[in-house]
């Protein structure tokens, strides 16, 4: 092949690999936002989240740390555990059961109507007690932008933190009028449930959530 050639075919070449940018995914830790929170236990008194699915509606003056900025798939999900000592583990066992939580996608609707659009396994929590554990999905979970990432809790979780005066607060699956039911069952265990969130407490969950966003493909050069 003469140089001349040999050289046009290479600036081809060049040219196309230039173009075929890979179209990449972004990983996102959602929930993640500063300031990092820390479980109460085993300080006393020792707060834990009890027999509901709850969602973090504000961190300080922000209302989007928890909610989903892209579409994509949820591949993994995050707890950060107080350690309650012996004495609070029995007391939250022997009215609760054991430890333990699962992630939970819910739909926005209006008056505080959410709907459960994704879920993870349950997963049992005290070996983990006193770590920031990290759960990957076997089967992830398609979200789209602005769905809503939650933590349901079926019988109680030391991932709570003390009450705070930052602005920071918290809804869960709870009636009107039925906040200081601890002991009701109210976890959102079923896709396409639909329940009012109405309760909201002055404190933070300590959850986030991986999500992969769906990748997008390139612009087409124009002509």
């Amino acid at each position: 092949m003469p140089l001349r050639l040999r050289t046009i075919v290479a600036g081809a070449v060049l040219a196309a690999l230039t173009c075929a940018a890979p179209a990449s995914a972004r990983i996102i830790e959602v929930g993640s936002a500063p300031p990092e929170a820390t479980p109460t236990c085993p300080s006393s008194p020792c707060l834990a989240v009890s027999r509901t699915t709850g969602y973090q509606a504000k961190v300080v003056d922000s209302r989007s740390v928890y909610i989903v900025p892209a579409d994509g798939r949820i591949v993994a999900w995050t707890i950060s555990l107080g350690k309650p000592n012996t004495r609070q583990i029995d007391f939250f066992d022997s009215n609760y059961g054991e430890a333990s939580a699962g992630l939970t996608i819910l739909r926005r609707g209006k008056r505080l109507f959410h709907r459960v659009r994704g879920q993870s396994p349950i997963e049992k929590l005290q070996p983990y007690f006193g770590q920031k554990v990290q759960f990957p999905l076997t089967t992830s979970i398609p979200v789209k932008k602005g769905y809503v990432v939650g933590l349901t809790v079926p019988t109680w979780a030391p991932a709570l933190t003390q009450l705070l005066d930052n602005g920071s607060a918290w809804r869960a699956s709870r009636a009107k009028g039925k906040c200081d039911d601890t002991d009701t069952q109210t976890a959102q265990t079923r896709l396409q449930q639909r329940t009012q969130y109405r309760c909201l407490y002055r404190a933070q969950l300590t959850y986030s959530a991986t999500l992969i966003t769906t990748p997008k493909p390139n612009k087409k050069p124009k002509n």
